[in-house]
């Protein structure tokens, strides 16, 4: 099967790395296009699974490319257990076998402001977290957080901030909320939610003035763990 279009192509140095997970020809934090350089690894997942392969080709920017996928016709993929959306109740026996203090971490009264420009991920985020007995605001920008905060100060507990944003990115909203907290007095708990996810981003996200780097897929568990710590409710003991 082929798919070809007169899009933008690949640059030649660019194409044996186009299947590289979170590999992108503009790679900058505050790209102007969407995606997260994903979704050419996806596809080579999902065919090496069937026993096949895929290729690109671009003759160069500017003209276009074609994938090419081949599979073989009577392959079966191997069996795939589908991660499970841990539920409320599952999730506090999760945590407490982790730790014993599940009535600690429950995350009842905490105001959350969330920004991403990802509507699937703002959503996600909202609905775990509010099935934790969270409030939780979420936003598409980092104007809207800082417009938030300005409006409500101290109202919020933590701040989740996604990293790959258009016009401002998460490095510039964290600069913007800790300059402004400079002028006001306190500091709001803050988490970078990133599929920038080597340890040289998350040192990154540190060294910004975020306490916490939580790579994407949000693993729920982690996450209100995460939350946990940072608003009080728990310790990393």
């Amino acid at each position: 099967m082929q798919v070809s279009d007169t899009g933008i192509g690949i640059r030649a140095d660019l194409l044996p790395y186009v299947f590289d997970r979170f590999r992108q020809g503009d790679s900058s934090s505050s790209k102007t296009g969407q995606g997260l350089g994903l979704g050419l690894s996806i596809v080579r997942h999902l065919v090496e699974l069937h026993g096949g392969t895929v290729q690109a080709q671009s003759p160069g920017e500017g003209k276009g490319t074609r994938i090419t996928i081949r599979v073989p016709l009577h392959s079966m993929p191997p069996k795939i257990t589908p991660p499970t959306y841990l539920e409320p109740s599952v999730l506090s026996e999760t945590l407490d076998t982790l730790d014993g203090k599940t009535e600690s971490l429950i995350l009842e009264g905490l105001c959350i402001i969330a920004v991403d420009d990802q509507a699937d991920s703002r959503e996600l985020i909202k609905r775990m977290l509010e099935d934790f007995g969270a409030e939780v605001l979420v936003v598409t920008s980092a104007r809207e957080v800082i417009a938030a905060l300005t409006e409500s100060p101290g109202k919020y507990d933590v701040l989740l901030a996604d990293i790959g944003m258009p016009e401002e990115d998460g490095f510039s909203l964290i600069h913007q909320v800790r300059e402004l907290e400079a002028k006001a007095g306190g500091q709001i708990p803050a988490a970078a939610i990133t599929a920038y996810a080597t340890e040289q981003e998350r040192q990154k996200a540190i060294d910004a003035g975020f306490q916490r780097h939580l790579a994407k897929p949000i693993d729920l568990t982690e996450l209100v763990l995460m939350i946990a710590n940072l608003s009080g409710r728990a310790t990393d003991e």
